[in-house]
């Protein structure tokens, strides 16, 4: 036992190696095996001594998250919407600005509606809107087996009945649905920012030039499977909201809006399918 190295020791020399306080704070109770929301435990337990092989082991997870691996990997846990999901680097690691796509969906959702999550991942829309509206029918679809099948997991362990196809975006999805959600890729595939995103998937990050390529494949594909008064909802870039309500207006969407998230970004962009729409009247 190394006597010196205590639990605020420890913290205090990952936070003075860069780390943010509350990322070394989740470390360290993922080692010790304590709740991750548990900071308070840390705190009166800040003089207790780790052994040398937990040390060792806190400043591997340490340095792997310094050189940019997600906290929710190096745990395999993130709370979504409430929710306790497991994660890992086959799926995207769920962020929180996403809860705006969900309660814009739940503001529109009847209790039986059946909806849709396109590039589901983790399953967090999926589940998230499942675990509020339990009598809903909703449709969880990624182009990725590796994402359904954590998705999947999730879904079992958490005792929600999402249904899951593998698919690229709608095609050979029937519908209506009353609401289809997505987080897509936005991302242009320059960004600069991507070098500091190595250690999730690409494929669930990068679209296009303009990082509007898969939008515009869902916005495309959405009308033929809208009910009447149907809405698509879709997670966008921090810049992206006046080009993805353009691209809605003119796939023929009405009441074309957007949503902002906690930060007063404006998140999510969405539209209502008219009765009348070409599409709908094949």
């Amino acid at each position: 036992m190394n006597t010196e190295a205590t639990i605020a020791r420890a913290l205090a020399q990952a936070q003075a190696g860069g780390l943010a306080r509350i990322d070394a704070q989740m470390l360290l109770l993922h080692l010790l095996q304590r709740p991750l929301h548990d900071r308070a435990w840390l705190l009166t337990h800040d003089g207790d001594a780790l052994p040398d092989d937990a040390l060792a082991r806190y400043q591997g997870l340490c340095a792997r998250r310094a050189a940019g691996e997600p906290v929710a990997y190096l745990t395999g846990h993130k709370e979504f919407y409430g929710l306790a999901l497991q994660v890992d680097a086959r799926v995207l690691d769920p962020r929180p600005d996403t809860e705006t796509l969900v309660d814009w969906a739940l503001e529109l959702a009847a209790s039986t509606a059946r909806m849709a999550d396109l590039g589901t991942g983790s399953g967090a829309i999926a589940l998230a809107l499942q675990s509020r509206r339990p009598q809903a029918r909703v449709l969880a679809v990624d182009a990725s087996a590796d994402a359904l099948a954590v998705a999947r997991a999730n879904a079992a362990r958490l005792g929600l009945p999402v249904q899951f196809t593998r698919g690229n975006w709608l095609e050979g999805i029937a519908g209506p649905f009353e609401v289809i959600v997505s987080n897509p890729p936005y991302i242009p595939a320059a960004d600069p920012h991507l070098a500091a995103l190595t250690h999730e998937p690409l494929s669930a990050l990068a679209s296009g030039a303009d990082g509007l390529d898969d939008i515009r494949a869902i916005i495309a594909q959405a009308p033929a499977r809208l009910a009447a008064g149907g809405w698509l909802l879709l997670e966008h870039g921090w810049d992206q909201a006046s080009a993805v309500q353009a691209l809605l207006q003119a796939a023929g969407f009405d009441q074309v809006q957007s949503r902002h998230d906690l930060a007063g970004i404006a998140r999510c962009s969405g539209g209502t399918m008219p009765a009348k729409h070409p599409a709908r009247m094949k």
